[in-house]
């Protein structure tokens, strides 16, 4: 029983350590500045956004920086990153926020958009 006992503890103290949501945050500013976004939205760097594969435009997530745990919550009005290990491209703005460039973060989903095409 002891055998089997220290494995399972020490997964589940692995487990307890590495948030689901973990994976590579980057940013994105001014080649897109003023530009249409995928969900219609005119992108501006200096402001609370992101962009994400998968997540309805207008969900609202907390991204937190697990080298430094400053978090920042953006709205998801895009869809990105296009590079392999990346979960999240943030704004410039909300990148400085968190001191990021290209770190390993948290993704929380704090509540789902409606997902819908907004021309703005």
């Amino acid at each position: 029983m002891k055998k089997l006992f220290m494995p399972f503890t020490l997964l589940s103290a692995l487990m307890l350590t590495v948030p689901a949501n973990a994976g590579m945050a980057s940013w994105y500013g001014p080649g897109f500045h003023g530009k249409r976004t995928a969900s219609g939205a005119i992108y501006n760097m200096y402001a609370m956004t992101a962009a994400h594969k998968s997540l309805p435009f207008g969900s609202k997530v907390k991204v937190t920086n697990l080298n430094n745990n400053k978090s920042v919550v953006v709205k998801i009005n895009d869809r990105g990153p296009f590079k392999p290990g990346r979960i999240i491209d943030l704004s410039k703005k909300a990148n400085q926020m968190i001191n990021c460039n290209l770190c390993k973060v948290d993704v929380e989903v704090l509540s789902k958009g409606d997902g819908k095409y907004r021309k703005r």
